[in-house]
């Protein structure tokens, strides 16, 4: 009964995330929510019992690509406002 609880906890923080990142204006926001939303994907890889799909996402998909996505905010001017610099 609990892990039903948590799956579905899962899938409701995913989905929330998702939306998040789309309906972002401020672009360093959607850039975190993207990171958080690598992170949980990890997470459920890992309740489904695929460690090493798990551990390629959270290194690629929350890591390298959220470092990289940061950078091009910066370069692009962005600051933490949401208003180029």
């Amino acid at each position: 009964m609990i892990e039903w609880f948590l799956d579905g906890m899962l899938v409701l923080a995913l989905l929330t995330t998702a939306v998040a990142v789309l309906a972002s204006r401020n672009l360093f926001r959607a850039v975190v929510m993207f990171i958080a939303f690598g992170l949980l994907m990890a997470l459920a890889w890992v309740r489904l019992q695929a460690p090493d799909i798990a551990l390629a996402e959270a290194a690629i998909g929350a890591g390298l690509t959220g470092v990289l996505l940061l950078d091009a905010a910066r370069h692009l001017g962005y600051s933490r406002g949401g208003r180029p610099e």
